[in-house]
């Protein structure tokens, strides 16, 4: 995660966040597949609910 996002606090709780929406799509994904997340500063003011929806738009077109 680069610096231009922010110091140490937002780049971790930026990590945590997406880290979580992960946890909770974990299934959906198939071992195959590796996904490299590039987090903009707009995630951290992002409501969770749409960080979850941009990772399932993800999840859709890796199995398409």
């Amino acid at each position: 995660m680069p610096r231009a996002i922010g110091g140490a606090v937002v780049r971790n709780r930026i990590k945590r966040r997406f880290r979580e929406a992960f946890r909770l799509h974990r299934a959906e994904i198939g071992p195959q597949w590796d996904i490299v997340v590039n987090p903009r500063r707009a995630a951290l003011d992002a409501p969770f609910p749409e960080i979850e929806r941009a990772l399932q738009k993800v999840i859709d077109k890796c199995r398409a």
